[in-house]
């Protein structure tokens, strides 16, 4: 607030908060799973725009420009790389993968070194046209969103974040073992 409060402000402020909360305030301040709800807070502000602009503009939906994306940052991946990096499930990825070979943004499979399923992935001339395009403002987006930190607090942030990232290997994919107990009268129609 600017200034000093005098106790009828701060009475006011209290009845105000009791009739409508202010929700982004109690996310942030009073919320038991603060870090995720930050994460998926920004995540959404940042994607939502971002995808939107790509369908839009370039006709891809969301899976498939993170297929062209991932490939850009990693030439020759696999299908499961994007998978294990994106968060997508396999068939979701399978049907973007087949729509880029159609609209000529990939390059035809080829089997990956060592053999087995795995098959490498590459862009095409026209793939890495479209990613060239598309990349500055991806990245403008990213420079918006941090420039209330400083250089040094950037960094800090992405060491924080990748070390987050590299121990999510521990747990992802599983639940806690809390989410095994169940709750008194869980199964009995009983409901949120």
């Amino acid at each position: 607030m600017s200034g000093p409060q005098t106790a009828c402000d701060q009475e006011f402020g209290k009845l105000e908060r009791a009739e409508s909360p202010d929700m982004l305030d109690a996310k942030l301040w009073d919320n038991p799973c603060p870090f995720t709800f930050r994460l998926n807070y920004l995540a959404l502000l940042y994607n939502t725009p971002l995808y939107s602009w790509i369908q839009d503009t370039y006709g891809l939906k969301r899976p498939e420009y993170v297929v062209l994306y991932s490939l850009a940052l990693a030439d020759g991946g696999s299908a499961r790389d994007v998978s294990h990096t994106s968060g997508f499930p396999k068939n979701t990825l399978s049907r973007a993968i087949k729509r880029l070979e159609l609209m000529g943004l990939i390059e035809a499979r080829a089997k990956a070194p060592g053999g087995g399923r795995r098959q490498a992935l590459r862009l095409s001339e026209k793939g890495w046209s479209l990613f060239h395009r598309t990349l500055p403002a991806f990245e403008a987006q990213e420079k918006r969103m941090l420039k209330t930190l400083s250089d040094g607090e950037r960094q800090m942030l992405f060491e924080l974040m990748s070390k987050v990232v590299i121990g999510a290997q521990e747990w992802a994919g599983e639940l806690p073992p809390e989410a095994t107990i169940k709750a008194k009268g869980a199964g009995k129609g009983t409901s949120l």
